[in-house]
């Protein structure tokens, strides 16, 4: 890129980004990203600053579980000056508040190779964590409660909990929540909040019931409260366009009793349906239940390039940074003005870049090695009819806030702009 063409859109996104500080947004029919061609007139721009900002304490944040396995492979990032720089720092300096990472159990077959996908076990999650406390930010613990990946096509439990009763692993649930917090608290981290299930839509540690999942989630949230009192502990769910979803799921973990904060969501929009909807789910559970609310996991493409030779998941469309900013203003808006009790927005793996740009074959040793893709080939152990076949490095590349040197992109000023009252 030039420097006219930097300058270009850097004039062009610093307008969008104004308007991400309106404290009164209008509400939108289709608020989704606003498309690349789509500038903002100068009528539409605020001329002054706005007297509001967000909520002191609002939760801007960031997933960079693979941050380390990035570095192991060589990847160097670097602030808006060009120069070197710990990630972390460049995210703090930024506005990033709070930093997410998942914990997996046991991410290693026998002979100590990671599964990848940033190889995330609990001294990974201190590492970052550690680095996350070191530049004013927050960590926001998210356990799966698996060896490898769980979402909702797969909540496999722990190897080392396969055969277990119920009973038992929510004992089991409970030491491991309690031992891996205690370990981060005697790291020095300040940890805000726990998540007890990764996108738990009906399934969690290979129980399918929720008469057998809730003791489970029990099991994590008191470990949560006995460990960290002051964090607050989070369930995660996923598909908010599913009507009636939220609502059954917040009704069942009411009839249940289970102890929590914050009924959390992941919400990309070439998924989830409209900002719209999102709001209204989520604003019905905090009413009901009088829960905190946010958005746990986000994304958006800047561009439908693939840098690291292996396949995005979102492809061909009409993305570009600014679009990018745009979403992000979008779900920051939607949550903080327009949804009963929002707290926060965290963006997903906002710096898996590659690991190298010259062929398949150098990215796949270190994806193998480190652990930066996200599976290598040793996760068939474990989950061998998906990670064990489809294994390759990130299928996101495309949806980070870094370009593949590591450079930030403008987009990921949206978040110094939409910034807490004083």
């Amino acid at each position: 890129m030039t420097n006219t063409t930097g300058k270009c859109t850097a004039i062009l996104l610093a307008a969008i980004l104004m308007i991400a500080c309106s404290a009164m947004p209008t509400q939108q029919s289709e608020p989704q990203a606003v498309p690349a061609t789509a500038e903002p007139t100068a009528e539409s721009i605020p001329q002054e600053e706005p007297a509001d900002r967000l909520p002191a304490g609002f939760l801007l944040g960031m997933d960079v579980s693979s941050v380390v396995a990035e570095e192991n492979s060589g990847v160097t990032y670097y602030n808006f000056d060009g120069e070197q720089q710990d990630l972390l720092q460049t995210l703090a300096e930024n506005g990033i508040n709070t930093i997410r990472v998942r914990v997996w159990n046991d991410p290693f077959d026998a002979e100590g190779r990671g599964f990848g996908g940033g190889n995330n076990d609990v001294a990974t999650a201190i590492a970052i964590g550690k680095r996350a406390t070191q530049f004013g930010m927050r960590l926001l613990v998210d356990f799966h409660y698996s060896d490898f990946w769980a979402d909702p096509g797969k909540q496999k439990a722990p190897r080392a909990w396969e055969g277990m009763s119920v009973g038992e692993k929510a004992e089991a649930v409970y030491a491991f929540t309690k031992e891996s917090l205690e370990a981060m608290r005697a790291a020095g981290i300040d940890v805000g909040m726990v998540q007890i299930g990764n996108e738990t839509n009906g399934a969690l540690c290979g129980e399918t019931e929720w008469s057998r999942i809730l003791p489970l989630m029990r099991a994590g949230s008191r470990a949560v409260r006995e460990a960290y009192p002051d964090a607050l502990v989070a369930v995660h769910f996923t598909n908010p366009e599913q009507g009636g979803a939220y609502a059954a799921y917040a009704k069942t973990l009411a009839a249940y009793d289970l102890d929590y904060d914050v009924f959390g969501s992941s919400y990309y929009p070439y998924w989830h349906g409209t900002l719209e909807n999102l709001s209204a789910v989520l604003s019905e559970v905090a009413e009901t239940y009088g829960k905190q609310v946010m958005v746990l996991e986000t994304a958006y493409p800047f561009t439908d390039e693939d840098t690291d030779f292996f396949a995005n998941t979102v492809g061909e469309g009409n993305f570009s940074v600014e679009g990018q900013a745009a979403l992000v203003r979008s779900v920051i808006e939607t949550i903080a003005y327009r949804t009963t009790n929002g707290i926060g927005v965290c963006y997903w793996e906002g710096a898996w870049i590659t690991v190298g740009q010259s062929s398949r074959a150098e990215n796949s040793a270190l994806w193998e090695t480190y652990g930066s893709g996200w599976a290598s080939s040793c996760a068939a152990v474990y989950d061998p009819e998906d990670a064990g076949r489809y294994y390759g490095g990130s299928a996101v590349d495309n949806q980070a806030m870094f370009d593949a040197d590591g450079r930030p992109l403008e987009s990921l000023r949206v978040w110094n702009l939409a910034c807490s009252e004083e």
